[in-house]
């Protein structure tokens, strides 16, 4: 029991010490990794955005040999080899040449950029572990730690790095900034954005550039390797939240930043953790929150839009075959029955291609939302809101029926299937336009004639047998 006492103080005063930055290596560490988190949010976002985004993961891996290459240059000028601003230079152009090569395969031949993609990543990092074999065997006996350029050695970060990291990141945000409607309008419409006078392949490249910069100053922190995840993560979670540019980069920085910096604190909790492992599966961890929850693509949401969709268009079948089946009755009945007469629950099920359940299901909804009520003698009648809606959702299907009918020249037996489609997104400006079109007179509640044959009129077979059902005639 006092064993687990002192081990459960330890990591408290453990924690303690790391929430509130007591340790010098601590506050370099935290600050290190969450400013990288920015920069690689704010620039994965457009990597992202331009459909580039195992860019970073070519680049990174060609940072190698110009590590390797950097270290036995220094050596073999009598310096150290282990100076980490040579080391990082040569990362960085070893990186942009990768770069430039996948741009130069892409535009200059046949072949696609996944496959320039695929030779710069294996070409490059084989090439890097041949010569950190050289370098190995070398006689300078200090070379084992380039090893950690491949997997990160967070913990070992000084204060140097961390305000090279600092200043890098800030140039890169900077960059961002300064040109992010340019960016922006690369990212989403590059041919647009030529005829508008933008050099492409000049924004190309210098997106790519700061993407190698970034990948550089990451390299101290996740290695190499981990490097692209996080280019990649944060800006694919904040995808899940939101629609808006502006919006996705502040979010996908702010994820990027609390990855790093959860990810080294946790790291810090527990010793045997690599930090880059643990950076990268927090964000993980952000990214399969806002898969099941992002409001704009999130899975949970958009199911429960899609249901609420389906659910909405039912009701509106129903209410549209009720109204039609008033109308049949009135035709065919001289004593013209009036429009809110209850009608036959069966006669009205048979419209649709719903199942007795789906149809009952779906009759529970309208009468919890007022829209019908239940008659006795298994009947139902349209509420003064229910048949309000009909009525529109009739004169909206009648008009676009007579639409593709004089103007797409569509026979009236084959218009139904795509008005019962199309009618329940026509919105007010829309149906100005058709009534134009058609110079349908009368006000807004005046429901044209159904361009079908009385006699043709009845239960309908459809293809679907969904909820939503097919069309009713």
């Amino acid at each position: 029991m006092l064993h687990l006492a002192t081990i459960d103080g330890t990591f408290h005063e453990r924690w303690l010490r790391i929430i509130t930055l007591a340790d010098h290596n601590t506050r370099v560490v935290l600050l290190g990794t969450t400013i990288l988190g920015i920069a690689c949010g704010v620039i994965g976002s457009f990597m992202l955005l331009r459909k580039r985004s195992l860019m970073g993961d070519a680049v990174s891996h060609a940072t190698l040999p110009g590590i390797a290459i950097a270290f036995l240059v220094m050596t073999a000028f009598g310096g150290d080899g282990k100076f980490l601003p040579g080391l990082l230079l040569g990362a960085f152009v070893s990186g942009v040449a990768g770069m430039l090569f996948v741009l130069w395969v892409s535009h200059s031949s046949r072949l696609k950029q996944d496959a320039a993609l695929g030779i710069v990543l294996s070409v490059f990092f084989g090439l890097g572990v041949a010569l950190l074999g050289i370098v190995q065997r070398s006689a300078h006996g200090h070379a084992a730690g380039l090893e950690s350029f491949i997997y990160g050695k967070t913990a070992s970060m000084l204060a140097s790095d961390a305000m090279t990291i600092g200043i890098a990141a800030a140039a890169v945000v900077a960059v961002c900034v300064a040109f992010f409607k340019e960016f922006g309008l690369l990212c989403f419409d590059s041919e647009f954005a030529a005829s508008q006078g933008l050099r492409v392949v000049a924004l190309d490249t210098l997106m790519m550039g700061l993407v190698v910069a970034v990948t550089v100053i990451g390299l101290q922190a996740v290695g190499l390797i981990l490097i692209i995840a996080m280019l990649v993560i944060p800006a694919a979670s904040a995808r899940f939240w939101t629609d808006r540019l502006t919006t996705m980069v502040a979010l996908a920085a702010a994820l990027g930043a609390v990855s790093g910096g959860v990810g080294a604190a946790v790291s810090g909790l527990a010793p045997r953790l690599p930090a880059g492992a643990v950076i990268v599966l927090v964000a993980s961890a952000g990214f399969a929150v806002s898969l099941l929850l992002g409001p704009a693509r999130g899975v949970l949401p958009r199911f429960w839009r899609h249901r609420g969709l389906e659910r909405h268009v039912a009701r509106q079948h129903l209410l549209r075959a009720m109204y039609e089946e008033i109308e049949h009755a009135r035709a065919s009945d001289g004593d013209h029955p009036s429009s809110r007469q209850p009608v036959s629950i069966d006669v009205v099920e048979a419209h649709r291609s719903w199942t007795s359940r789906q149809f009952r299901r779906v009759l529970r909804r309208a009468i919890r939302n007022g829209l019908v009520y239940e008659a006795p003698d298994r009947r139902i009648g349209f509420t003064d809101e229910g048949f309000g809606i009909a009525e529109r959702m009739v004169r909206n299907h009648r008009l676009w029926e007579l639409y593709l009918i004089t103007h797409a020249d569509v026979a009236p037996s084959h218009v139904d299937r795509g008005a019962d489609r199309i009618e329940h997104v026509l919105g007010h400006g829309m149906v100005a336009k058709l009534e134009a079109l058609l110079a349908t007179s009368g006000g807004a509640g005046s429901v044209p004639p159904t361009p079908h044959p009385i006699e043709t009129l009845g239960p309908a077979t459809t293809e679907s047998s969904d909820e939503t059902g097919g069309a009713s005639r």
